[in-house]
C-alpha cells in the first residue's frame, strides 16, 4: 500500500464536488428551464458553507411538462467510485400542494433496510442533498412566482455497477449508488467518508437487532471470520484502518458483542494504542512486542532481534518458530486497548490472522458462550 500523501502534497490535491451536489445543480438547471423553457449553462448553486461552484450542463432536454438536465462528477483528485459519472435530474410537475417530492431513477438506489438516515422504500438520496434540492426549488419557483410543485427524479449512468464497489449492498441499498455529501465538497483523500460508512453500517446491524457484528481491517481478515461465524452480511463491518473512530461510535451505540479481526501488523497497532492504523498515521511498535516476547519468556537473542526486524510478521515469524504464542498476546492486549476506547457496553473478542486468513492468535470474548 502507498503511503498517503504529506501535508505538502495534500495543499496541492484538487477538491471535487459530492454527488449531491452535482444533483442540486442539475435540479436547479432543469427546473429553471421548466419554468423558463431555457437552461442555465453553467447553473451555479450555494452550498452550506456558503461555497458558490457553477456546473457545465453534460445534458439537457425538455418534454411536456419536464426538464432534464445532466452534470458530469468531478471528484478532484479523491479516488472516487462515482467520478466521471453523469447525474441526471428530472423535474417534473408535481400536484398542486405536494410540495418537493423525491424519486430514484436508474443508477441510484433505494434504501430496504432500517437504520440509514432515510427511510425504508425511500430513494436513497440523503438528508443534505434533499435539502439543498428542497431549497433551491423554493428559491427558483419564488423568483418566478411558481408553487414549486415538484418530482425529482435522480439519475446516475451506470450507477448499478458503481453499486456494487461501494457499501452499499451490504447496507440494503439496492439498485444503484447514493445521493451523498454534508457540505457539497469532496476533499481528497478525506478519511470522513470511510468513517461515515463505518456509522451507517453500525446503525443499519443495530436497526436490524443483531446482537454480534464483526469488524476488520480487509477482506482476508473478514474472510476469515467468515469462516468461524454464520453472521448476517449486514454484520460485516469494513473498519479499515479507522478503528478507534469505530469504537468511539460503539461506545455511543454499543452492540452487544464485536469482533474485531485483523492481520498482526495492523493489531499490534491497536495494541500499542493507536486508533489509526494506517501506515501514514502509526508505526509498529517493536518495543511493545518485544516485551510482549519477554512477558512469554522468549529467550534474549529473539526479543533482541524483534527491536531490529524489519516489519511485525517478521517477529510473528519469528515468535511462531519459537513456539511462543505473541499473536494471543497482540490479540489480549488489542482487545484491553477496543476497551478503553469503546467501554463495557460490548463483549469484545480479537482474532489475528496471518496473510492466508487462517487465524493465528486471538483473545475470546470475556462472557464466553457460543455467538
Amino acid at each position: 500500500m502507498s503511503e498517503r500523501p504529506s501535508q505538502a502534497q495534500r495543499k496541492e490535491l484538487r477538491r471535487g464536488w459530492t454527488t449531491g451536489a452535482c444533483a442540486t445543480a442539475a435540479t436547479a438547471a432543469a427546473y429553471t428551464a421548466l419554468l423558463t423553457g431555457e437552461f442555465p449553462d453553467p447553473v451555479t448553486i450555494t452550498l452550506p458553507k456558503g461555497e458558490t461552484p457553477s456546473f457545465a450542463l453534460a445534458r439537457e432536454s425538455q418534454s411536456d411538462g419536464t426538464a432534464t438536465a445532466g452534470i458530469i462528477k468531478d471528484a478532484g483528485d479523491d479516488p472516487d467510485v462515482t467520478h466521471g459519472a453523469l447525474i441526471l435530474a428530472e423535474v417534473s410537475r408535481g400536484t398542486p400542494g405536494s410540495g418537493v417530492s423525491f424519486r430514484a431513477g436508474p443508477g441510484v438506489g433505494t434504501v430496504t433496510k432500517a437504520g440509514l438516515p432515510v427511510a425504508v422504500g425511500e430513494p436513497a438520496i440523503n438528508p443534505v442533498p434533499r435539502r439543498l434540492m428542497t431549497e433551491i426549488v423554493r428559491d427558483i419557483a419564488a423568483r418566478h412566482g411558481a408553487a414549486g410543485d415538484v418530482v425529482i427524479t435522480i439519475c446516475v449512468d451506470g450507477g448499478t455497477e458503481m453499486a456494487k464497489h461501494t457499501w452499499n449492498p451490504r447496507l440494503g441499498i439496492v439498485g444503484g449508488v447514493s445521493i451523498l455529501g454534508t457540505t457539497g465538497i469532496v476533499h481528497p483523500f478525506s478519511c470522513s467518508a470511510w468513517i461515515a460508512s463505518i456509522h451507517r453500517g453500525i446503525d443499519v446491524a443495530r436497526a436490524n437487532g443483531l446482537e454480534h457484528i464483526a469488524a476488520c481491517t480487509g477482506s482476508t481478515s473478514e474472510a476469515g471470520v467468515q469462516r468461524l461465524y454464520d453472521l448476517p452480511e449486514v454484520a460485516y463491518i469494513d473498519m479499515g484502518d479507522f478503528a478507534g473512530g469505530m469504537l468511539k461510535y460503539l461506545r455511543r451505540h454499543p452492540v452487544p458483542r464485536l469482533t474485531i479481526g485483523g492481520g498482526f501488523g495492523k493489531l499490534s497497532k491497536l495494541a500499542a494504542g493507536f486508533g489509526d492504523l494506517h501506515s501514514g498515521r502509526s508505526q509498529v511498535d517493536r518495543g511493545l512486542l518485544a516485551e510482549l516476547l519477554a512477558e512469554l519468556h522468549a529467550p534474549a537473542p529473539l526479543i533482541e532481534g524483534a527491536r531490529e526486524a524489519n516489519t511485525a510478521n517478521e517477529i510473528l515469524g519469528m515468535a511462531q518458530d519459537a513456539g511462543l504464542a505473541l499473536a494471543d498476546r497482540v490479540a489480549e492486549r488489542a482487545r484491553d486497548e477496543a476497551l478503553k476506547i469503546a467501554g463495557n457496553a460490548l463483549d469484545f473478542e480479537v482474532i489475528v490472522f496471518d496473510r492466508e486468513g487462517k487465524p493465528v492468535g486471538r483473545a475470546p470474548f470475556a462472557k464466553g458462550g457460543a455467538a
